[in-house]
């Protein structure tokens, strides 16, 4: 059986979700704050991996709206390629295309929570916010691949997996 880990990367967090197989429904599974070296970022992520007995990391691609790679997906990759220098052969890695995913986990947990007495959130609040919608942008990125890899379609149009060795 192959597990599956889905990234969020974003220049503070990583959103995490898991899959326990082709089969099985993503689900959101952690947030990390980003370390300052990627030694940290994989340190923590190989602690992920070797716990769930994952095989594959399916990586959100930041597109632009047009489909195009800017400086955020550039970044992304070099953060990946690193990535696989640390983890070596334990995974596989590839790319899914994340546009409007964060936009998407939004709707699906609906507004920020209020302050007290409906006032603005605490900074706490945002802060809890924005790491579940982080998680649940992962698992939209890894619930799209698994989607197409069985032919059933996705929540968005979004092109197939790009593997890195």
């Amino acid at each position: 059986m192959t597990g599956f880990l889905g990234i969020d990367l974003g220049e503070r967090r990583i959103g995490i979700a898991i899959s326990d197989g082709p089969d099985v429904g993503a689900r959101p599974l952690a947030t990390m704050r980003r370390g300052r070296s990627i030694d940290t970022d994989a340190s923590a992520l190989g602690s992920l991996i070797d716990a769930h007995a994952i095989d594959e990391l399916v990586v959100g691609l930041p597109l632009d709206a047009a489909g195009h790679e800017g400086p955020q997906a550039e970044a992304t990759r070099a953060w990946v390629e690193e990535l696989q220098t640390y983890l070596g052969e334990r995974v596989r890695i590839g790319f899914r295309d994340e546009r409007l995913t964060s936009h998407v986990a939004e709707t699906r947990l609906g507004p920020m929570p209020r302050g007290r007495s409906g006032g603005p959130p605490s900074r706490q609040q945002r802060d809890a916010y924005r790491a579940r919608v982080d998680r649940e942008a992962a698992a939209i990125i890894l619930q799209d691949e698994l989607d197409s890899r069985r032919g059933t379609g996705s929540a968005s149009t979004r092109p197939t997996m790009e593997s890195r060795p």
